[in-house]
């Protein structure tokens, strides 16, 4: 679970206070705040999907440029639906 944390910023300085407003000499908006490690965790996991997203487009490719043989169709369509099996594996993980 993501503990935020609420502070105040200052628009022109951008020093950081929490968890109360400052004395007054600065103009300061509310800002929220994650720790380190959830950052880091949702930088991995964003990481991850890029990957997981570049894999399937260069997997869908194959079905841009797919041309069947004349007379084949049938065996390229199931060869296609095999790919999609394959695609959809990587973008829809079994739980």
């Amino acid at each position: 679970m993501t503990d935020w944390i609420q502070a105040w910023q200052c628009i022109g300085c951008g020093k950081i206070d929490a968890p109360q407003v400052c004395i007054g000499v600065c103009r300061d908006r509310k800002v929220s705040f994650i720790g380190k490690d959830e950052h880091e965790a949702a930088l991995a996991e964003i990481e991850r999907l890029r990957t997981q997203l570049a894999d399937a487009a260069d997997r869908l490719l194959r079905f841009e440029r797919a041309v069947p043989r004349a007379g084949q169709w049938e065996h390229s369509y199931r060869a296609l639906q095999e790919q999609v099996r394959e695609v959809r594996a990587v973008l829809v993980p079994t739980a």
